[in-house]
């Protein structure tokens, strides 16, 4: 049969089968007539091959797949599905890299060094050997790069597929799964949200209300992945947190490209989902929202403030500013001025008492001037966010801002640090030392020393393990991002709520349930 060429793009997995392909019948019908040759096996040979097939073996389902994923909660989550999905089909998926057999990269376009680790990883990959397969929204925006030539791909909203994918790998063969998924000639979501899943934290469910955005700023490269806003019915939202409570999850993450863009697609909001979601969130449990962009949360901020205020609610919410000039928001196109951001906070703030606000600051974007980071300056320093976003800006492949005017390298780099100091001369937390506070525990600290819990505002703080604990088997989820900018966010609180060691038990109690009913399943 002709062979698929490497860097052909394949409409479908079926488009690997040639039509001059002999159809099973006809191979039958074939070696009807032929005898084979009676041979004296090895039977112990025979037996041990059977129980251990051969690491390079093509027989999908029975290898071993490491998988690595950068970026978004959006990402992480996808990252889950196809885990849970690839695990389900028996695949292994293991944490270590070189006993795999396949290697899955689940890429961010978000910013160069991203890519650059993502890059590297394949040729890693390629001098290891390993079969590979691309995801993320690296290949989605630009399928045709070349280190993508010869390797598979599968796309953002193709993620239900990951396993075909993933044979035809093992195979030998090369695919390209990049299509939308529609309905009625309607883009969805993406993939459907009850497929199996493997969380990082299985006290903790991310779902992604929608995918895409209906902005066009002039530095994302994510639009190029992820497209125009596509949002998930509340039915669909409402039963997978239903399905996760079920599961053992006591705290769930909305997650998406702008989450307060929501629903304006489909004939609703995020006001209307959230209420729903709020009606089956059980006793003890917490729902965090994700990121909106200030144009969308504008029209509802009233009741949003009632939203954050629920006893089941953080209240905490991640508004990106990008930038306190409204010639360089104009630049960006982000649809927007600093007016409506500080009317956002301030009207939060003053209606969610010590909620949580934070933000994104892009440095050094092109044709910033030093009046235009000034005035970024100046809105850190009044706001004093607890939880702030330093990048420097790096220019796309492909976006509008590539082909702008570049501010130096150095000057970036030197605003970036600027600004980082700014962020690091206050103490957003000093006032709260001492507090006695109700917390939810999630997570172990790194060294399993320490219970990572989050008070009703999304401050994190330590309690200190007990010892009695100490031996028991680690968390899997127990890596603490360590970046300056969530450092800013533990909050080391001298005492706790005595409720605090019954959350943990509860959390822990349901973390074993969780390990027993995966154990049955794939036992």
């Amino acid at each position: 049969m002709p062979s698929a060429s490497c860097d052909t793009l394949l409409d479908d997995i079926e488009d690997i089968v040639s039509q001059g392909d002999l159809k099973p019948q006809d191979r039958h019908s074939a070696r009807k007539h032929v005898v084979p040759k009676a041979r004296k096996r090895n039977t112990q040979k025979y037996l041990q091959e059977e129980n251990s097939p051969p690491s390079d073996s093509t027989i999908p389902g029975i290898q071993k797949i490491w998988m690595r994923t950068w970026g978004c909660s959006h990402n992480n989550s996808d990252g889950e599905y196809m885990a849970g999905q690839l695990a389900a089909y028996g695949y292994e998926i293991t944490e270590n890299a070189s006993e795999a057999d396949l290697w899955l990269l689940n890429s961010c376009t978000v910013k160069n060094p991203a890519e650059d680790h993502f890059r590297n990883s394949i040729k890693k990959a390629q001098e290891e050997n390993k079969k590979i397969v691309l995801a993320g929204c690296v290949p989605q925006a630009q399928p045709r790069q070349d280190y993508f030539k010869g390797l598979s791909i599968i796309g953002v909203q193709q993620i239900d597929r990951v396993v075909e994918v993933v044979e035809e790998t093992i195979k030998g063969h090369s695919v390209r799964l990049l299509g939308q998924k529609k309905a009625n000639g309607k883009r969805l979501g993406g993939a459907r949200l009850d497929l199996p899943k493997i969380r990082k934290n299985p006290l903790i469910e991310i779902i992604s209300v929608n995918t895409g955005c209906l902005n066009a700023c002039t530095y994302c490269k994510t639009k190029h992945a992820r497209g125009n806003l596509a949002s998930y019915p509340i039915d669909e939202l409402v039963e997978r947190a239903k399905q996760s409570f079920q599961e053992g999850v006591c705290e769930i993450w909305l997650t998406s490209e702008d989450t307060g863009a929501y629903g304006r697609d489909i004939g609703t909001n995020l006001p209307a989902l959230l209420w729903k979601l709020v009606e089956v969130i059980p006793e003890g449990a917490m729902l965090r929202l994700g990121m909106t962009n200030p144009p969308y949360i504008l029209e509802h901020l009233e009741e949003m403030a009632k939203i954050l205020n629920h006893p089941r609610v953080y209240a905490f919410l991640h508004i990106p500013v990008q930038s306190a000039s409204d010639t360089v928001l104009m630049e960006m196109k982000r649809e927007y001025c600093v007016a409506d951001f500080k009317r956002v906070v301030d009207f939060l703030k003053e209606k969610v008492p010590g909620i949580t606000l934070a933000t994104d600051i892009i440095c050094g974007f092109p044709g910033e001037t030093d009046q235009d980071f000034q005035e970024t300056v100046k809105l850190v320093e009044d706001y004093k966010f607890p939880s702030l976003f330093i990048n420097q800006f790096y220019p796309r492949p492909g976006t509008p801002a590539a082909k702008m005017v570049q501010v130096p390298a150095q000057v970036k780099k030197q605003r970036t640090k600027d600004l980082s100091r700014v962020f690091h001369s206050y103490n957003p937390y000093d006032h709260k030392i001492g507090e006695r506070q109700q917390v939810l525990v999630t997570e172990e600290s790194f060294d399993s020393k320490f219970y990572v819990a989050h008070n009703r505002f999304y401050e994190q703080g330590f309690r200190n393990r007990p010892r009695s604990h100490l031996s028991s088997a680690r968390h899997p989820s127990a890596a603490v991002r360590r970046d300056s900018a969530s450092s800013r966010l533990v909050l080391h609180l001298q005492k706790l709520h005595q409720d605090c060691a019954l959350r943990v038990s509860v959390g822990l109690a349901l973390f074993a349930l969780l390990l027993a009913f995966l154990v049955k399943v794939y036992n």
